[in-house]
């Protein structure tokens, strides 16, 4: 589903991703670990289109998409969902949600998008009226994730959803991209929460300085010496 091939990227021209190649199947949960400033973010900000690579190439469904504007990417499939929620806090529950779905201008389609939604979070159902600065964090992370499904996602970037949430808050919300996951939907998953992440993924990455160290499956990764002694305190 995503290739991205040798893609190289920087920041004022200081290099943040060297040489970066890996690739997602469709249906997988794959994740990318490493620690802070190591380039995790900077990956789902390239395959999205908010930046763009200095070198490399990156195909996504079979299109070439590294010289794509951002907008021209979402309509394709590929849906990120950055660190951090921004939601929309003068707005309900409702509005943000309907925005995620600016693309599409079929009404029945779009109600198909929010019975997924509302089916998914029950608690962004209850609340469509609330207005989302006076939502829980927890609460807030589910609307973020709410408002990516909405743009009809193949592929589903996110971007450090559990940041800043109480663990039994972080237990819901894996449990919840999970069942995104059942649903069709591919993920890509950038995680702090090292073992929890692969746990859940089918296969993952380490990112270490910019460059990737390491692939495997979950299983592979929380095994090795190497990420049991830098990500798991083993």
């Amino acid at each position: 589903m995503l290739n991205v091939v040798k893609c190289s990227a920087a920041y004022d021209g200081v290099p943040a991703l060297v040489d970066v190649s890996f690739n997602i199947k469709e249906g997988e949960i794959v994740t990318l670990i490493g620690s802070n400033g190591t380039g995790k973010s900077t990956i789902a900000r390239l395959v999205s289109g908010l930046i763009r690579a200095t070198s490399g190439t990156m195909e996504f469904c079979g299109r070439r998409i590294e010289k794509l504007p951002a907008h021209e990417i979402v309509k394709l499939g590929l849906v990120h969902v950055p660190e951090g929620r921004h939601v929309f806090g003068k707005l309900n529950v409702k509005e943000n949600l309907l925005l995620g779905a600016y693309t599409e201008n079929d009404e029945a389609e779009i109600r198909r998008r929010l019975d997924l939604v509302y089916r998914l979070f029950p608690i962004l159902k209850e609340r469509m009226y609330q207005k989302s600065w006076s939502m829980s964090g927890g609460q807030q992370q589910m609307l973020a994730l709410g408002r990516g499904l909405m743009s009809n996602p193949k592929l589903l970037v996110l971007d450090e959803p559990s940041l800043g949430l109480m663990p039994v808050l972080c237990d819901e919300l894996f449990a919840a991209i999970k069942k995104i996951n059942e649903e069709g939907i591919t993920v890509m998953l950038i995680e702090q929460r090292v073992l929890e992440a692969l746990e859940l993924c089918d296969r993952g990455y380490v990112i270490q300085n910019g460059r990737i160290v390491m692939e495997g499956t979950g299983s592979e990764l929380i095994e090795s010496d190497t990420v049991k002694k830098a990500y798991l305190g083993m």
